[in-house]
Formats: C-alpha cells, sequence, structure tokens
C-alpha cells in the first residue's frame, strides 16, 4: 500500500520521531524542576540548594561564620556555594539530556535544545 511513497514514509518516521522527541524534552524539562542539587563551600559551612533548572531554592548557612569583622568571608563563601550549586545543576541538566537523547545517534556533546 506505501511503497510508492519512498521517501514520504521516512519523512512520515522522522516527523512521529521529532514529536516523540519534544514530547520527551518537556517531561524532561518538567523533571528538571524536581531535581535538587546542593552546593557547599567552606568545608560546609554554607550550602545551596537549586533545582536542575539552575533556580535557587535554599540557603543554609551555619552560624559559626556570623563574625562581623568577616563580612567579606561570608558574602565570599555564599558565592561560592551558589556558584557550585549552579555548576551541579548545569552538569545534571547536561546529564538528564544525554539521557534523553542517547539513542537518536547525535554527535557527541551536541548542545540541545537548539
Amino acid at each position: 500500500m506505501f511503497k510508492g511513497l519512498g521517501q514520504m514514509g521516512d519523512m512520515a518516521k522522522m516527523m512521529k520521531a521529532a514529536q516523540e522527541m519534544q514530547s520527551k524534552m518537556a517531561e524532561m524539562q518538567d523533571g528538571l524542576a524536581s531535581i535538587t542539587v546542593v552546593g557547599e563551600s567552606g568545608a560546609g559551612l554554607v550550602k545551596a540548594t537549586a533545582t536542575a533548572k539552575g533556580e535557587l531554592t535554599g540557603l543554609d548557612i551555619d552560624p559559626k561564620i556570623f563574625d562581623p569583622s568577616e563580612k567579606e568571608v561570608v558574602e565570599d563563601l555564599i558565592l561560592a556555594a551558589i556558584k557550585d550549586a549552579q555548576a551541579k545543576a548545569s552538569e545534571r541538566s547536561q546529564s538528564e539530556m544525554a539521557k534523553l537523547t542517547e539513542g537518536l545517534g547525535l554527535p557527541e556533546g551536541m548542545k540541545l535544545p537548539f
């Protein structure tokens, strides 16, 4: 019945695969919002919690670091913890994307979504 379609049949398969990929990517994006990562600095004195999408959701600061004369140190520790959480969020996001695109035959390291 479809023998005469040739490339049309391949195109239909590609379109279906693209729709499935789009659906899986939407699910993954939703999932990234529920995955949390924790960044730390100062040997755990400051911890920043973020979603795998990179949204900062929490900050935990050990009261031992509150010395008024060391305000700059505390600020540096907070920034370091946030940056660590953001880096971990990015890594986790890329890891989840790699799982999703694994079977597509895309070149390794290809950044998605486009």
